[in-house]
């Protein structure tokens, strides 16, 4: 097992990275389980598959799992389902020393992580992520939330969970495309950041891919230990560190929107789309090479994700996946910073990109490829 710690300032927690966690949740997570009773929310899907091997863990260990199962899909992260969920937290008595486990993937990972930063001004979670994108990803760092009519994750919290469980057997249950889309995110932390880790996942990937464990474990531990750094540099992404991992996020959530964020595109589809997008505006501004960001366009290709958004079939311009970033938390006095690339591996915030010059660049991306 591979353990690595976030360091925060009074609230450092380990995430750990190995085989066999969810079948023993009891032991990982003993000391946060002070009652008897133990809130599990979970996504439907994960519980099916997951759910004895967590209750038989608990009950061996003397305790009761309370369930509350969340339909999978981003439909759930909305304000009805926070409120039923906050409801149920609430008969079930749960309080401000008390932990909920979180099972299952982004979504209930986010919507968890919500309404314990919310209830009763702030309980205690614990990430138990079962897809390759939340175990690398959206487990880690603290940042949760919702989605509304108005976009994607605007109304949230940083609440950091109390442990991150990373079990690798539970890849093995998600379906081919979820893995590929997962794998989006660890592509993205050789693509920001590590040059040398990218090279690597053009050799490996294919094994990562297929699971073969040392290869996932390197993957996966590696790109835990990226954001660790990070979120420990950078918790409430404002020194400009954190914002690096949103590379690709800006234009993908604008696909995203697009696609009515379903399941026309995964989340890490459309980042890997999103990843190709700054690669190509980034050569387009001359900052990198062409052969890089074609390099970036060959890793993600030939993991299956897709590459080219004319492969959508979108039936709209530029202009209207521009203003669909309008709505972009990270807007700040009306500019909407870019996280674009000075190379692989070496990825930066622009503040200078204007948004006439982001459509222009998005009608010759639908239209010449």
């Amino acid at each position: 097992m591979a353990v690595i710690p976030v360091e925060l300032a009074g609230r450092s927690y380990e995430v750990r990275v190995g085989g066999g966690l969810l079948a023993n949740v009891a032991g990982e997570a003993a000391a946060f389980l002070r009652k008897t009773p133990v809130p599990i929310v979970a996504d439907a899907n994960a519980r099916t598959k997951w759910g004895d091997a967590v209750e038989s863990s608990l009950v061996a260990a003397g305790k009761e799992a309370r369930w509350y199962d969340v339909e999978p899909g981003e439909g759930s992260k909305s304000w009805e389902s926070l409120a039923r969920l906050t409801d149920w937290l609430l008969a079930e008595g749960v309080e401000r020393g008390d932990h909920v486990l979180a099972l299952g993937g982004g979504v209930v990972g986010d919507l968890t992580g919500f309404a314990c930063a919310i209830l009763k001004r702030g309980c205690g979670f614990v990430q138990l992520p079962t897809t390759l994108l939340a175990q690398v990803d959206s487990s880690v760092g603290g940042k949760t939330a919702i989605n509304t009519s108005a976009g994607k994750n605007l109304i949230g919290a940083f609440h950091q969970p109390s442990l991150v469980l990373a079990d690798l057997d539970a890849l093995s249950t998600l379906p081919a495309r979820e893995l590929r889309a997962g794998y989006a995110e660890v592509l993205k932390y050789g693509v920001l950041g590590d040059a040398e880790f990218f090279g690597w996942l053009e050799e490996n990937g294919g094994d990562v891919v297929a699971l073969e464990n040392e290869a996932l474990t390197h993957a996966v531990a590696t790109s835990v230990a990226a954001k660790a750094r990070i979120v420990a540099e950078d918790e409430r992404e404002t020194s400009g560190a954190r914002a690096l991992l949103n590379l690709g996020h800006t234009f993908g959530h604008a696909l995203e929107a697009e696609t009515g964020f379903s399941d026309t595109l995964l989340h890490g589809e459309a980042v890997a789309l999103g990843m190709v997008l700054a690669a190509r505006y980034s050569a387009r501004r001359g900052e990198i090479s062409s052969a890089d960001a074609e390099r970036v366009t060959r890793a993600i290709d030939a993991a299956g994700l897709p590459a080219e958004i004319a492969a959508l079939g979108l039936d709209c311009g530029g202009k209207v996946l521009a203003d669909h970033m309008l709505h972009d938390k990270k807007m700040d006095a009306g500019t909407l910073p870019f996280i674009l690339l000075r190379g692989i591996g070496e990825a930066y915030l622009a503040r200078d990109v204007a948004m006439d010059d982001i459509a222009d660049f998005l009608d010759e991306q639908l239209q010449a490829h």
